[in-house]
């Protein structure tokens, strides 16, 4: 099933609609947000079938994961903001500096207006809803743009926002890049964006035409290292699920493995054992394993095997855009896997003796959204500490984005801008300063000529 594009003509009224409505003060009250937040709630609990099939149609993603890595993780989103949003809304009292006496501080959060979410395919529900809880729980409007490349999913949702919501407070527009560009040529109060550093650059280059702000959560090439004391049979089988999940297609994958040159050879046999325990035998058969989205991605990731020797997988079947977990050893540096990221269940070896290796390997190149570590804790602290990205492990993959405690988002190249949780109220927030000055005295030294500046300079 293909999209249709929304028209230009919808776009334009659509914004001019959003905007008298967010004007109008109706999304400021807490009682209104709550009230918002609990109807998405409702929604993702009416259409949970609907999701999960169409899910599967698009994705191949079983009913299991699509609860566990797509609606439980917005349901959880919501439940935070529920349980903490009067909170976030008080003005803050802060404390004033004695040059300033008697007047009062306050910081205020106030909606930032109208919002533009763009989400990507490969967990187009969470990637989708999650920022909108958040544009929610500030008081803002939002136009959701789901990606074209899961049909069967932007339609689920947005027959679900339709019913859910009033399209002058809440919309979903469809359609391919030139929609992405007719909504960019908009003005919006703040722009929220997942998808590729390329894109993101398009995105970062409209906004600055009106000095909109945005939120940029983006990718890169996330290095995983197993260290000469790491528990090898543990690595594998939390990098395996972290490479096999979604099929690889997930912006925090292991993108390309670092191991000591001691460890290489046990790790290949410990990665097979992991597949063999999270996938069966067969892991063509698996309901729990993910195809890629479409065939310019197989093609795509399916030319990534070329690049080095295959130790482990590489099977694929072009009909069904399936390619096997494969690790890959012997690989150039230089070659095109270890030049993109892969987004594909594909993960490139290198070898290294000295950890000083590793570090300026990665130094390198482009911060990336995420960095694992498998060996002795204490080194893992030290190498995140000589090290830039957007969130790492120490002894895991992908679990620093379940904890909706500690912020999500990338530096550099990976992105701009976290969110989850308190952080996500405050990225569709702007934070106001507030003095508040009494009348019943005015001290005379703050006025011109400056009377007593001697003084006054001491306690400045």
């Amino acid at each position: 099933m293909a999209i249709e594009n929304t028209s230009k003509e919808s776009i334009i009224s659509l914004h001019r609609s959003q905007r008298e409505f967010f004007r109008s003060d109706s999304t400021l009250s807490y009682d209104f947000r709550v009230k918002q937040l609990k109807a998405l709630g409702a929604a993702l609990r009416k259409w949970q079938q609907p999701l999960c099939e169409a899910l599967w149609h698009d994705l191949h993603k079983s009913e299991h994961e699509a609860i566990l890595t797509e609606l439980s993780i917005v349901e959880g989103e919501i439940r935070n903001h529920l349980k903490h949003l009067k909170g976030w809304m008080k003005t803050e009292r802060c404390s004033t500096p004695l040059k300033m006496m008697p007047s009062h501080s306050h910081v205020v959060s106030e909606p930032l207006g109208q919002s533009l979410i763009i989400s990507p395919w490969n967990y187009p529900v969470q990637l989708l809803l999650n920022p909108l809880v958040g544009a929610i729980s500030a008081g803002c409007t939002a136009i959701l743009k789901p990606s074209p490349y899961v049909p069967e999913v932007s339609k689920v949702i947005e027959q679900m926002i339709e019913e859910c919501f009033e399209e002058r407070y809440v919309a979903c527009v469809q359609g391919n890049r030139e929609v992405n560009a007719m909504l960019l040529e908009q003005r919006w109060d703040i722009i929220f964006f997942t998808g590729s550093p390329s894109l993101g650059r398009i995105v970062m280059a409209a906004a600055a035409k009106n000095l909109t702000p945005v939120v940029l959560e983006l990718g890169g090439k996330s290095p995983c290292i197993v260290d000469k004391s790491a528990d090898v049979e543990r690595a594998a089988l939390r990098i395996a699920w972290g490479k096999s999940l979604n099929a690889g297609q997930t912006c925090i994958a292991p993108d390309y493995l670092l191991i000591h040159e001691s460890k290489q050879e046990e790790f290949v046999a410990a990665f097979a054992r992991a597949i063999k325990r999270l996938h069966g035998e067969d892991v063509r058969q698996s309901q729990h394993y993910v195809r890629l989205v479409n065939d310019k991605a197989f093609e795509r990731v399916a030319g990534y095997l070329n690049d080095g020797k295959v130790v482990y997988g590489g099977e694929t079947v072009a009909e069904e855009r399936y390619i096997a977990p494969t690790l890959l050893k012997d690989v150039d540096p230089e070659s095109g896997v270890m030049q993109e990221e892969i987004f594909g269940p594909v993960l490139p070896m290198i070898t290294f003796e000295r950890k000083e290796q590793v570090l300026q390997f990665i130094s390198e190149r482009e911060k990336p959204l995420a960095f694992y570590y498998f060996g002795q804790e204490a080194e893992g602290w030290r190498m995140i500490s000589r090290t830039s990205s957007g969130g790492a492990c120490i002894n895991d993959t992908i679990m620093h984005i379940a904890n909706e405690n500690l912020p999500f988002g990338g530096v550099g190249n990976s992105g701009m801008g976290s969110y989850h949780g308190r952080l996500s109220f405050d990225c569709f927030s702007h934070r106001r300063a507030v003095v508040v000055t009494p009348t019943w005295i005015d001290l005379p030294f703050r006025y011109m000529p400056y009377k007593l500046f001697g003084l006054v300079k001491k306690i400045l």
